[in-house]
């Protein structure tokens, strides 16, 4: 009988990056797939792509036109392969688009607290519904009120939660990771780090996931 490898998996990716999203849904479909084969620990990471974004946040289009010299018909055209990219592993995008980009530090500082004080699962659900808050309703990831909403519809505690968001409690914390990663040479997310070793880069396919994480399992095993 084949024993079943143990691997840690740290999602490094922030709240507000779309490719995050698609690449978490295509991890859950690898070790789906994986299942008594793979036995997962999944911890999600800080990562922040706009660190600098002020309150209120920024108009999208302004945004990515500003930083990354994009125009409204690329916008559209990548908008629309990541949609159909998110349809793949189940993931729907607002057909609206996201509207803003917003500043993610405090839903970092909430993720980090989920991972140290919740119970197993509740750091992953509350990564998902944040990004389904954002990417699928276009919610702000920096209103405390739709944060604090999150936490406890995954079952978290909500007056834990509550006094976490009105202090700076975990901030420290959270740019120490975030600068651990840096100098790691992380730039870009998602980038999944397997057992503190392995680097997988990119939103990819499941079919990546899978076989990247099939020969690092037997690698473990050997």
């Amino acid at each position: 009988m084949s024993s079943v490898a143990q691997l840690k998996i740290d999602f490094v990716s922030d709240v507000s990056c779309p490719w995050c999203a698609v690449g978490l849904g295509a991890l859950e479909q690898a070790l789906d797939r994986l299942q008594g084969a793979v036995s997962a620990e999944l911890h999600f990471q800080p990562f922040e792509l706009n660190p600098q974004m002020p309150p209120g946040g920024q108009d999208i289009g302004e945004h990515l036109t500003q930083k990354y010299g994009s125009t409204p018909e690329k916008q559209a055209e990548i908008r629309e392969m990541i949609r159909q990219r998110g349809a793949e592993v189940g993931f729907q995008f607002n057909p609206q688009g996201r509207g803003r980009i917003y500043n993610t530090f405090d839903a970092h500082r909430l993720l980090l607290w989920a991972d140290r004080e919740g119970q197993p699962g509740q750091q992953h659900a509350l990564k998902k519904a944040l990004l389904t808050a954002y990417h699928g309703r276009a919610e702000s990831p920096e209103s405390h009120e739709v944060l604090l909403r999150l936490a406890t519809e995954v079952g978290l505690d909500a007056e834990r939660a509550r006094a976490l968001l009105a202090s700076d409690e975990l901030a420290d914390e959270v740019r120490e990771q975030e600068l651990m990663y840096q100098r790691a040479g992380i730039r870009s997310v998602p980038a999944v780090v397997i057992n503190d070793r392995h680097l997988i880069s990119g939103g990819q396919p499941a079919e990546v996931f899978e076989q990247a994480l099939r020969q690092i399992a037997t690698e473990a095993s050997a």
